[in-house]
């Protein structure tokens, strides 16, 4: 392990399954995908089997609040200690160049392990690492359980750095046919393809670190983003697994003072891509909600008044043209239900993002009890499935620059939650590799 303190980073110690373990089977895609479609989870049950996986070491969140829930997050615990035990690791030390193929598309990304001192995930924050949006405290306590009794973490967490001139990742993927290739396999259920290079050449890791370094350099931050005050350099934004790094920060904060500065926990294992990666893109995440106690066009009409127009579509796909092809200064959203679908348009919003303007009105109407439940999805094919069911209904949003994303957090703090996604749902990381957090 190396640490480079100045920028938040360890060159960490990674542990890799070995040769004989079937890697198809190994790797399963982040836990916090497919909430509502319990079918995805049992098939990759039945792929999986009794096989050495990730699987057995994570709680896909479809079974959150289940009646064995604290039965599987012993059964995860458990797995790590067994396969530990049965020497099932091979242990590599340096950084991972990682090329993901999927729906035709290639990005790639490193892994390396960040200083949870220097992350706050509040709005506001001035730290090297910050939330790209709101962090939900409630969702904290049930990964919180998981991670305390485990030895071992399996990230699903993508970081993304602001490089337009591609200095930190891209020189490495140019010349990845010498790299030593740790992994090379299909992902499960049509997620593509994946490959791992080892970076372990202390010169190539040194043209890392200083790329890097660049790019957190204080002068060139404030010329690249035009700010007229010194403010926190903003190295790392959170793409993916925003609630999971909170979960690690919230533990290294609770026991720090007891371990001391060098334990394992107070790094977190991550993925890093650029955010100008041709191959990486920005989708909108949608809304569902389920078992639905008042009408909710009505509902819509009493919270923004004069504000909003709804206005029924002649089907599915004139409404998500006019939401993805919005031009006017009213923000524009789709609405589904049983009944057919809709355009929405809120003028004078409150906030600068229809998923913004769409998301306060959904807490204050779920605080209010008018709903059991709501779902945050990927894909219209879902979200119109589910919102056209009865006592449901879906909310259709479209897509932010990923361009944007850096200025945003920088001038204006965290997103709402939930405003964008790393690719669909089968874009998402899957868990490979692996560390230790405890001694």
């Amino acid at each position: 392990m190396k640490n480079i303190d100045k920028i938040g980073v360890q060159i960490p110690d990674i542990y890799l399954p070995k040769s004989e373990i079937d890697l198809s089977k190994w790797a399963v895609i982040a836990c916090d995908q497919f909430t509502s479609q319990p079918e995805y989870w049992n098939q990759v049950e039945m792929i999986v089997g009794n096989n050495p996986s990730t699987y057995h070491m994570i709680l896909p969140e479809v079974f959150l609040e289940s009646t064995d829930e604290e039965a599987r997050i012993q059964h995860t615990q458990n797995k790590m200690r067994e396969y530990l035990r049965a020497g099932i690791f091979q242990k590599y030390e340096g950084i991972i160049l990682v090329e993901r193929t999927v729906k035709g598309k290639t990005r790639s990304g490193i892994i390396l392990a960040l200083d949870l001192e220097k992350y706050d995930f509040n709005k506001g924050s001035q730290t090297l690492i910050r939330a790209t949006e709101g962090t939900i405290i409630e969702r904290l306590p049930p990964r919180i359980r998981i991670r305390e009794g485990a030895n071992m973490e399996f990230p699903h967490i993508l970081v993304l750095i602001d490089d337009p001139d591609f200095t930190v990742i891209e020189p490495l993927r140019n010349r990845k046919d010498k790299l030593r290739k740790l992994y090379d396999f299909d992902l499960m259920q049509g997620s593509g393809h994946i490959r791992g290079y080892g970076i372990d050449n202390a010169e190539e890791q040194s043209d890392v670190i200083n790329a890097l370094e660049n790019l957190a350099d204080p002068k060139l931050f404030k010329s690249r983003y035009n700010l007229e005050e010194d403010q926190g350099v903003l190295l790392f934004a959170m793409g993916d697994g925003n609630h999971s790094l909170a979960t690690a920060k919230a533990i290294w904060e609770k026991i720090k003072h007891q371990v001391g500065p060098d334990h394992p926990a107070r790094y977190a294992l991550v993925e890093i891509e650029n955010v100008h990666d041709s191959g990486l893109e920005f989708e909108p995440i949608h809304r569902v909600v389920f078992n639905v106690k008042e009408n909710p066009i009505e509902a819509m009409k009493k919270y923004w008044k004069e504000d909003v127009e709804i206005i029924k579509g002649k089907n599915q796909e004139e409404v998500i043209y006019q939401v993805d092809h919005q031009t006017c200064d009213c923000q524009k959203f789709g609405y589904i239900d049983e009944t057919g679908f809709y355009t929405v348009c809120i003028s004078n919003p409150q906030t600068n993002l229809p998923v913004g303007s769409l998301q306060l009105f959904l807490d204050q109407w779920l605080k209010d009890g008018k709903a059991e439940k709501i779902d945050y999805v990927h894909g219209e094919t879902i979200t119109c499935e589910l919102g056209a069911r009865k006592n449901n209904c879906g909310f259709y949003l479209p897509a932010m620059e990923k361009s944007e994303l850096f200025r945003t957090v920088i001038l204006d703090g965290a997103l709402p939650r939930k405003t964008f996604s790393m690719g669909e749902a089968e874009e998402k990381r899957f868990y490979l590799e692996g560390r230790l957090i405890s001694k």
